[in-house]
């Protein structure tokens, strides 16, 4: 039997934000599911048509070092029109189609399928003057690097102008495209699973690497990112922690992250910033613990059982990791940047301090540890921010089957 509807995911890394509406479609009767993702991301997802591009060619010798990036989209576009063209062969040409174009995948499918619907979820606009680029003068950006940032862009701006309508998580995500584009990107989060992210008091974990035991009501301030970077603001963590542990004489502090890069630039010689920065400041081994990434299960712990979780970033995309700590009823100290700022109102459901100040940072900490037991009205108040705002089931995934029934129906056609 046909289904009455096909839709189709493009993500290098499939599901990921997808995660929500992939679920959604697998129950949905009368649906089939397909997925183009760079193959070496993950396996094949049950019940969904899987059509993985294995291989993306090389780099020619030569390529001026401003057309590398543009290149490499290019390349993914065309292992990504290929797999597109196998779905058509096998008769699996998509009514909907949900692309992340940051990577180049979503380039030529309007090509292999012409009459699809499209929506593209646009994550980052790059501005080598200013949001993320231009905001930390320990890591400034040299002026040849410029023209390379902004042509990140161009798969971004293409998906913009083939696709019916467009999505970003979060109001500042989307204020960082060009104004003549805002009209024509929904902002519409994927959601945090509030029924299974929720405070704990029970929550008690062992992490195995650092022989920590930590429980809720421990003296306990957590720090989560997946790599350990300047991008998540690491290094200012780190330049913290000696005045913490001198005004907490009992607290302890857990580090969970990978000793890599995901953004920005990495060090030379093959150096990190994790390694770095450790070597530099001399921190107690029984007191502050350092974990590679966890199971998602424990990590929930980690965030159910922090006494203060710090979340730290340049302005850039905000971490699941933010809401979830959130949603958990964290006690949240960030940085005030515009990301936090859309979600955390300082001293209403978490704390704001100036990123770059250490110090601040420090004294901060140690005041929320020391009034602990007189902030739950904060915690409540942050999971109550994300179970109005963010809701996975209750309230991100009807907006998007709202729109995506929207677009189906063509109600954008006049305004494409």
């Amino acid at each position: 039997m046909q289904p009455d509807l096909t839709v189709l995911f493009v993500h290098r890394d499939f599901p990921s934000q997808f995660r929500g509406l992939l679920e959604y479609f697998l129950r949905r009767p009368g649906t089939r599911v397909c997925a183009i993702r760079q193959a070496d991301k993950g396996p094949p997802i049950p019940g969904v048509v899987d059509v993985p591009y294995t291989g993306f060619g090389k780099r020619p010798e030569g390529l001026h070092q401003y057309a590398r990036h543009l290149e490499e989209q290019i390349r993914r576009g065309v292992a990504a029109m290929e797999a597109a063209k196998l779905l058509r062969r096998i008769g699996a040409s998509p009514d909907l189609v949900y692309a992340h174009p940051g990577w180049g995948e979503a380039l030529f499918l309007k090509d292999v399928f012409p009459q699809a619907r499209y929506i593209s979820y646009c994550e980052h606009y790059y501005d080598p003057r200013g949001r993320d680029a231009a905001f930390d003068p320990e890591f400034p950006i040299p002026d040849y690097h410029w023209p390379i940032i902004s042509l990140q862009n161009t798969a971004n701006l293409h998906a913009l102008a083939a696709s019916d309508r467009c999505l970003s998580p979060t109001i500042w995500q989307r204020r960082g495209f060009p104004p003549e584009w805002q009209e024509k990107i929904e902002v519409i989060h994927e959601g945090v699973d509030t029924d299974a992210v929720r405070p704990d008091p029970t929550a008690c974990l062992r992490v195995n690497g650092p022989g920590l035991d930590i429980a809720h009501g421990d003296e306990v301030v957590t720090y989560v990112a997946r790599d350990l970077e300047p991008y998540r603001g690491f290094h200012i963590f780190m330049r913290a922690l000696p005045e913490l542990l001198r005004l907490r004489p009992h607290c302890r502090v857990l580090v969970v992250g990978r000793d890599s890069v995901s953004y920005g630039m990495p060090l030379p010689f093959g150096q990190s910033y994790a390694r770095r920065y450790r070597a530099q400041y001399s921190l107690d081994p029984d007191r502050v613990f350092f974990c590679d990434t966890l199971p998602y299960p424990d990590y929930l712990k980690v965030l159910q059982a922090s006494a203060c979780h710090v979340y730290l970033t340049y302005p850039f995309v905000l971490s699941w990791s933010a809401l979830e700590a959130m949603a958990s009823g964290c006690l949240i100290v960030g940085s005030d940047t515009e990301p936090l700022r859309e979600v955390v109102t300082d001293g209403q459901n978490g704390f704001l301090v100036d990123f770059f100040d250490h110090q601040a940072l420090a004294w901060r900490i140690a005041d929320v540890l020391a009034r602990r037991h007189d902030l739950g009205h904060l915690r409540q108040a942050a999971r109550q921010t994300v179970l109005a705002r963010y809701d996975k089931t209750r309230t991100c995934l009807p907006a998007h089957l709202r729109l995506a029934e929207r677009v189906l129906t063509g109600e954008f056609d006049a305004k494409a």
